[in-house]
């Protein structure tokens, strides 16, 4: 695991790097163990669980739209290969099912610090926590801008932040509501894998309303996760052939742009006055571009 990022970073902007790939992955790199042995594990403790009922019920007074979607549950992961050797490196990533409710009650909660465990290893320390998988993108357009987002005053995380576009992988978009497809575990695993290449361009083309025959096959970089509320977010890097003049007319149009008030195409030096204005989890996302950037100047990203 990465060292904890600075001490001087605001504490919503804290972030650790549970992985890096610089040379950046596509999809042949990239495998899913989807499997309930990777689902949360209920605490000890009776009333902190409780807790998690109450504190859905009282979300859910103040904002009656919600929905308790399903979400895919980041579990661990384990590389084969390293990217710093000439062998190609191998991500396979261990993941469960977990719902929008228990995000809430668990990560979300005001109790959060009390569903960890003491350890080193973040599968354990996090074994009580819903941890949903997000993901992002950076994007960078034809003249060398990245795209970032100021969410909207009405989100339920971070309001009013910069942000990456991105979203979540959807379970509901391979068929998932359930273990009980795993019988066909192997297709099941190939399916969640595209999903979370399919999800990231999915979730762009919605929030910025750039189309995708506009965007590159996305990259995997990493995961990177908020101190914070042990929020984890898988992070893409996007080529879009379009000039950043052209995104403010797209972005009018986006189908979700309503998640957020700004769009922005800024130079590097620009975002970097941005990250702690961002969350941890996407402050994070920037450093595994950084990253990317300082490997590119020796080798060239992954074919797609």
């Amino acid at each position: 695991m990465a060292k904890i990022a600075e001490v001087m970073i605001p504490e919503g902007s804290r972030y650790q790097l549970l992985l890096s790939c610089p040379s950046g992955l596509s999809l042949s790199q990239v495998s899913v163990d989807f499997s309930n042995s990777h689902d949360r594990i209920q605490h000890p403790d009776h009333d902190l669980e409780d807790s998690i009922a109450q504190a859905w019920e009282q979300r859910t007074q103040r904002n009656s739209s919600l929905f308790n979607g399903q979400k895919f549950r980041f579990g661990s992961l384990c590389i084969d290969g390293d990217a710093g050797t000439n062998e190609v490196p191998h991500v396979f990533l261990r993941l469960g099912l977990t719902d929008y409710r228990t995000f809430v009650g668990t990560n979300l909660s005001s109790q959060w610090e009390k569903f960890l465990v003491a350890s080193q290893d973040d599968s354990v320390r996090c074994r009580h926590t819903s941890s949903p998988l997000g993901n992002a993108a950076v994007i960078e357009t034809s003249d060398h801008k990245i795209i970032v987002l100021r969410r909207s005053d009405n989100v339920g995380e971070f309001p009013g932040h910069y942000v990456f576009p991105g979203g979540h992988p959807e379970p509901m978009s391979v068929g998932i509501d359930s273990h009980q497809l795993e019988k066909d575990g192997e297709v099941l695993n190939e399916k969640v894998t595209q999903e979370m290449f399919d999800s990231i361009t999915r979730e762009v083309v919605e929030e910025t309303g750039i189309p995708a025959s506009s965007l590159s096959p996305p990259l995997f970089i990493g995961i990177s996760q908020r101190e914070l509320n042990v929020r984890p977010a898988m992070f893409f890097f996007i080529k879009c052939s379009r000039h950043s003049d052209d995104i403010q007319r797209l972005y009018s149009s986006a189908e979700d742009g309503f998640e957020s008030t700004q769009l922005h195409t800024v130079s590097l030096e620009e975002l970097k006055t941005m990250t702690s204005r961002m969350p941890g989890c996407h402050h994070g996302g920037f450093a595994l571009y950084e990253l990317m950037l300082q490997r590119l100047k020796s080798t060239p990203l992954t074919s797609t």
